[in-house]
């Protein structure tokens, strides 16, 4: 798993399938986000809990690691470019962070079939999120794992399966103490055509749980 001596769970939650939750990590958790099924993707963003207005973002991340993808050893920086979370493990190296979470709109436009009341991890990222006082209109772009978004020579963006079979993880040691929101995506295009759960562990070292 993570190779930092011995360590705890103190934390296990299993994300419905088109659902999300909000969390909080103490500099130094590891997040492990699993796919148990396989091909799911998961939507996640980020905020320093000492001030709501910094938060994880995508611009930033990817102008640091000169690249659209990042995997094992690259960090998530925030807006103020401060590390927030870095990749200490990861079975699948393809994840986005180029598009937005889905939301009414983005199955209004893109979906022809969509029920007005369909999930979107942009609703389910806002409930999660209000009772730390985060408002829908400061949720950003997500980094979303697991999903496998590729850029052509013309610009044009093609969203394929997710690469992660069941079992396959990303973890994500935070840098700073953080708030978190984690969802089930609900795009159908982004997840192959079905929804499955997503599991999340908040991973603390034995000295770190001991308080020492």
């Amino acid at each position: 798993m993570i190779d930092r001596g011995p360590v705890h769970v103190i934390a296990h939650h299993h994300i419905a399938p088109q659902s999300g939750i909000a969390l909080t990590l103490s500099a130094g958790d590891v997040l492990r986000i699993t796919d148990p099924q396989g091909e799911q993707v998961a939507d996640l963003i980020a905020f320093a809990a000492d001030d709501r207005r910094e938060w994880l973002s995508s611009g930033r991340t990817i102008d640091y690691a000169n690249s659209i993808y990042v995997t094992t050893g690259q960090r998530l920086y925030s807006n103020r470019s401060r590390p927030m979370l870095t990749v200490v493990a990861d079975t699948v190296g393809r994840h986005d962070l180029l598009l937005t979470p889905c939301s009414p709109e983005t199955f209004a436009l893109l979906y022809d079939d969509a029920p007005p009341d369909h999930p979107s991890c942009f609703g389910n990222l806002c409930d999660a999120l209000a009772p730390y006082g985060i408002t829908p209109d400061a949720i950003p772009t997500t980094f979303n794992i697991f999903m496998n978004v590729t850029l052509s020579p013309s610009g044009a963006l093609t969203i394929g399966a997710p690469l992660s079979h069941a079992g396959d993880h990303i973890d994500l040691r935070a840098e700073l103490d953080l708030i978190v929101g984690i969802t089930a995506c609900s795009a159908g295009k982004s997840n192959n055509g079905s929804f499955k759960p997503i599991d999340v562990d908040v991973v603390r070292t034995q000295a770190e749980a001991a308080g020492e």
